[in-house]
């Protein structure tokens, strides 16, 4: 893919061409967005505006049309390839992400255009343990619409961030492949959160909690586990092992849940011991 970022960083009608085209294309905003955040990255938020526009307008066809999440990426990503050029740190990028998705779910942009209540009743209809589920929720004074909301706001937004960071990330591997090969892997090795950026999450975290923002506390957690990643890719580099370990470290990520709060303490393990600093001065 390095050679279609070459040939869209020939002029900005190339990158602005290829934004538009690729997130009109159903399933491929993603590359529309990491197209519109290399730009960004390159050559700064004013330069790029034409290909974020470009990326944007089919975006808000698809929004039109009741799929919000393009426009919503393309917006996340944006905001977060702005921080990383200007801050160059990407743990305050990620911070910033997650708490623009958490802004976007409670806003309700990512409720269906009817609401829960159509949803709810296909589920029911559909599955007898599930209404049985919904009717005891019912019974114990729970609003099920206000749950469904709070469920699917939160698991799209959170869907959302995690292809926005991955789209970052593509953007970054290809302005580093272009103009700096090599230095991706090493920004990305020497990720972590210092302990004022991980007490600015808990602070969020907690503050949410007591005003009702459940999504602070629900996607306040992803700067943290992308800092734990970030570890293990580091441990890997420094330790020169094969790749297959990532292969089999995302498998295990992907499908167990005690992998992801094996990393979620790495990250926070990290963030006061600077794990990677001991293990360069040991080798």
């Amino acid at each position: 893919m390095l050679a279609l970022a070459r040939w869209l960083m020939r002029g900005t009608p190339y990158a602005a061409g290829g934004a538009a085209l690729a997130t009109l294309v159903p399933w491929l905003f993603w590359l529309g967005t990491a197209i519109a955040a290399l730009v960004t990255l390159r050559k700064g938020f004013a330069p790029a505006l034409p290909v974020i526009i470009a990326a944007a307008l089919p975006a808000g066809f698809w929004w039109a049309q009741g799929d919000v999440i393009p426009l919503a990426s393309v917006l996340l990503v944006t905001l977060m390839a702005v921080i990383l050029r200007e801050r160059m740190r990407w743990s305050e990028a990620l911070i910033v992400g997650a708490l623009a998705a958490a802004v976007m779910v409670q806003l309700g942009i990512f409720i269906p255009p009817g609401g829960t209540q159509l949803m709810l009743e296909q589920l029911r209809e559909s599955s007898a343990e599930v209404d049985r589920m919904l009717t005891e929720f019912a019974n114990q004074g729970y609003d099920t619409q206000t749950l469904a909301a709070v469920v699917v706001g939160g698991v799209t937004g959170l869907v959302v961030l995690l292809a926005g960071i991955a789209c970052l990330a593509l953007a970054r591997s290809w302005q580093a492949g272009l103009y700096n090969p090599g230095g991706f892997r090493e920004e990305f090795h020497a990720l972590r959160l210092t302990p004022r950026e991980l007490a600015v999450l808990v602070v969020l975290g907690v503050v949410g909690m007591m005003l009702g923002a459940h999504a602070l506390a629900m996607l306040g957690w992803i700067p943290l586990l992308v800092a734990g990643v970030a570890l293990v890719h580091g441990f890997i580099g420094l330790k020169g092992m094969n790749g297959l370990w990532l292969v089999a470290f995302y498998v295990l990520l992907i499908t167990t849940w005690p992998t992801i709060l094996i990393v979620l303490l790495l990250g926070l393990i990290d963030t006061f011991a600077n794990v990677r600093a001991r293990l360069a001065r040991s080798n």
